[in-house]
């Protein structure tokens, strides 16, 4: 069975239109990467877990806030090109990227060392335009921002 993630869609209005929050990836491996390897902040379903409450989990793990209240709308999960299945919920909400708390991991590093290192598991948090969060979000995530395209202007009278 494929394994399966939650998180949270985050998105603001302002006067250039709506925005989404996304998070990038700790770790040595993504230091150099930058489009295609953002993503919504979400975290791994576990057996017996509500993947909603995974998602607030989730949430406050890797930005160190609060999971956001308000009204979660819940979209079409994704499969991501590995296989695994993204549930997620958009949520109108605010985020300030400078508080970006997150919990960290270890692994050995660098690789065949026998040493161990701590990286955070989300290194930085930003709000993108929606056309250039597309760009910077990994591949099998674009279709969660095309559902809030759709749920945004049905939500605004067509």
């Amino acid at each position: 069975m494929a394994k399966a993630s939650a998180g949270v869609l985050l998105y603001r209005r302002s006067a250039h239109g709506a925005e989404v929050l996304l998070v990038h990836p700790g770790g040595p491996y993504w230091a150099g990467r930058d489009e295609g390897a953002w993503s919504i902040p979400k975290g791994e379903i576990e057996h017996g877990e509500e993947p909603i409450a995974v998602a607030a989990r989730e949430f406050e793990e890797e930005t160190g806030a609060t999971a956001p209240g308000g009204v979660w709308v819940p979209l079409e999960p994704v499969r991501q090109a590995g296989g695994k299945v993204v549930h997620a919920w958009a949520v109108e909400g605010d985020f300030d990227p400078s508080t970006l708390a997150s919990s960290t991991f270890r692994m050995e590093w660098p690789p065949r060392s026998g040493r161990s290192a701590e990286f955070p598991e989300i290194d930085r948090a930003d709000w993108f335009a929606r056309d250039v969060a597309r760009a910077k979000i990994v591949a099998g995530q674009v279709l969660l921002l095309e559902q809030l395209d759709r749920l945004l202007s049905q939500s605004a009278g067509g």
